[in-house]
């Protein structure tokens, strides 16, 4: 559930806009990295990737130079707004959140949010994972045999669960899922993404404003930010923080959920430790889905605050650097045949949710709802299988999240 999101889809929803020589971070073939990411690999690193009006921008492909870049809050900025669009739009339509703020403003905004992710809070919450799992599986079985798992699975869990975590009223829930599925329509380039965002943006703004006015909501996290929080913090702050969770918490999960299905379905031994498996096992199965599929391709890009060195570059002031996530997963120097699938070998520490004062705050909620959803279809489907040639199968272009269009599967 990292924080990622609109702001970085805007910089590259439509492909005629984004240099042909510089699109390889964010493509794949299958959930495997295309072949010129790993060439660039064999270069450094840290390789220049291109200039933008007078800007070099770099591209880390390597694990342990990609843990310290986003590690390192002093050497590097967040805050790449400016740099994106026009801060002087109404509130509901500025490009911002975690992800793009920086010291003090953002651990002034991240504490709002941690008391919700506590080890105690989130056990609390496995009981409506479970519940909200268990809706999802029966919808599947009510519209099988043969369905669709990118929507009637992949984003139905992250969704209900999201609702759940926000406390949002059953009668708001299928204006915010029109809305919320808007902004992640890259047809016509993108073009409506900025008005779809600053929809659902302006959407929680006006919960928590009458929130505000005359308290009503469902015990969750808008009503709790208000009363908590509310004398310190303005509207458009407090629904802000509740588009970052659902922001980062909805596309990153469900594409994370239905790649990840992919994966297991092509090696059934994992897709049985699923079904049978002690929880460790499960565990590694989970942790390897993440190395594996990190559908995040990039981390948030970051600005040089000074001249630095970055693995061997040396990086100036000013200067935009960008981490693949896609490419330190796969780094050979971390990773034993970081090519194939294997939840047995030895591995390092997954950067899917990033590391830092960026980690993304929400993320064993995730890993707590991949997990929980992934053993549920295993247990409930155990002759899942795909429903069509893995060949016509067709993934999201030139996207920060990685994804699939559709999943067919048999229920079996």
């Amino acid at each position: 559930m990292s924080l990622r999101g609109t702001a970085l889809r805007l910089a590259v929803a439509s492909a005629h806009r984004v240099p042909a020589g510089v699109r390889y971070p964010l493509q794949r073939e299958g959930v495997d990295p295309v072949p010129r990411l790993e060439a660039s690999r064999a270069r450094g690193d840290v390789v220049r990737l291109t200039s933008l009006l007078g800007t070099r921008v770099w591209l880390v492909t390597g694990y342990d130079v990609a843990r310290d870049v986003l590690a390192d809050s002093d050497a590097f900025a967040n805050d790449v707004r400016a740099l994106i669009g026009r801060q002087d739009r109404a509130p509901a339509e500025r490009i911002g959140g975690l992800g793009m703020t920086d010291s003090p403003d953002h651990e002034r905004l991240r504490r709002v949010l941690t008391p919700v992710f506590t080890r105690r809070r989130l056990a609390d919450l496995q009981d409506d994972v479970d519940r909200v799992v268990d809706a999802a599986l029966a919808d599947l079985a009510d519209h099988g045999p043969v369905v669709d798992l990118v929507a009637r699975f992949g984003f139905a869990v992250p969704f209900g669960v999201i609702c759940d975590l926000l406390g949002m009223p059953e009668v708001d829930r299928e204006e915010f899922r029109r809305r919320g599925a808007a902004r992640f329509d890259l047809r016509d380039g993108g073009a409506r993404i900025f008005a779809a965002a600053a929809g659902t943006r302006q959407f929680l703004i006006d919960l928590v404003a009458a929130e505000r006015d005359s308290p009503h909501l469902p015990d969750g996290l808008l009503a709790r930010m208000v009363a908590e929080h509310g004398a310190g913090f303005d509207d458009v702050e407090l629904g802000g923080l509740a588009d970052g969770v659902f922001l980062g918490g909805y596309e990153t999960s469900a594409s994370m959920l239905s790649l990840g299905t992919l994966v297991l379905l092509q090696h059934p031994g994992a897709w049985v430790t699923l079904q049978h498996g002690e929880p460790a096992e499960v565990d590694r199965v989970v942790e390897e889905l993440l190395r594996f599929v990190c559908p995040v391709q990039v981390a948030f890009p970051r600005i040089a605050r000074r001249a630095v060195l970055v693995g061997d570059q040396p990086v100036r002031a000013g200067d935009i650097v960008v981490v693949s996530l896609t490419g330190a997963g796969r780094d050979p120097a971390r990773h034993v045949d970081p090519g194939r699938f294997d939840p047995t070998a030895a591995t390092a520490a997954t950067l899917a949710f990033g590391h830092g004062l960026h980690r993304c705050v929400g993320a064993e909620l995730a890993r707590m709802e991949l997990r929980t959803a992934l053993v549920g279809l295993a247990r409930r489907f155990p002759d899942l299988a795909l429903a069509c040639d893995p060949r016509d199968l067709r993934f999201t272009e030139l996207a920060i999240v990685h994804g699939l269009e559709e999943l067919p599967v048999r229920l079996g």
